[in-house]
């Protein structure tokens, strides 16, 4: 797992983005922010909605983890010591990365926001915000990243809203922890695809996690035990030796 007191400080050329078939399944963030309130909360508040967060509190470990690691949207803060986010952002887009970046700031002028989107930025969002608002675009790029168009995704008597992050199986809703959505959420991006184990331990837990060896299937089992209708067979099927898929049970 990445700890920010184990970073290496490099210097010169940017390492390539990992493939994008290395990331597919990842739900997973990376918050670039040296403010210590705003780590603290902001990423509690993103833990608590069920996403892995990785944290950066400088601009050069966090271009130095963004390009090291795949994630599926990256939120920057614009004012960075070592590195200012433009810089980060800049850099990011020239090494290729193309995942998503949610830009924070306290500059509110026309001309910069023009020059964060024209940077690479995919939203821009201005401080002070809610926490509500942050949340909201950081799941409408992660929908983007996935290429998830609707907000509701049905699978057999599964229906996932994606907005409101529930869940109902036959018209039912059901109540999820946070980790269970955000697996049921990372199964359903993936209707039918198989999602490895490893994708599985890097979407659930993040850097400060140390997940043991049966902690996918513990999270399986409980999972179907929600999702799934007594006397029919599993919305979840376990592939062997691969991992797991969601589909419709009667195919």
């Amino acid at each position: 797992m990445l700890t920010l007191d184990t970073l290496p400080r490099r210097k010169g050329s940017i390492p390539p983005p990992r493939p994008a078939i290395e990331r597919m399944h990842r739900v997973r963030l990376l918050y670039i922010e040296d403010s210590a309130r705003l780590q603290t909360h902001v990423g509690k508040g993103l833990r608590q909605a069920g996403f892995a967060v990785d944290s950066a509190t400088d601009g050069e470990a966090g271009l130095w983890m963004a390009t090291e690691n795949g994630y599926d949207v990256i939120i920057l803060d614009r004012m960075l010591p070592r590195m200012d986010g433009i810089e980060v952002l800049r850099r990011l887009r020239e090494s290729g990365c193309t995942t998503h970046v949610l830009l924070l700031t306290a500059k509110d002028r026309v001309e910069d926001r023009v020059e964060g989107l024209q940077e690479g930025a995919d939203d821009y969002l201005v401080k002070p915000f809610a926490f509500e608002e942050l949340l909201a675009r950081v799941q409408a790029l992660v929908r983007r990243a996935h290429g998830v168009k609707h907000k509701i995704i049905e699978v057999g008597a599964l229906r996932l809203d994606l907005v409101a992050r529930s869940a109902h199986v036959a018209g039912e809703a059901i109540a999820l922890r946070p980790r269970e959505y955000a697996l049921l959420e990372l199964l359903a991006f993936h209707p039918g695809e198989t999602v490895s184990r490893t994708e599985i331990e890097r979407h659930i837990y993040d850097e400060r996690a140390d997940p043991m060896s049966n902690v996918v299937d513990s999270a399986i089992c409980q999972l179907r035990k929600k999702v799934d209708v007594p006397g029919q067979a599993s919305h979840i099927r376990t592939r062997r030796g691969l991992g797991y898929a969601l589909q419709d049970p009667r195919t």
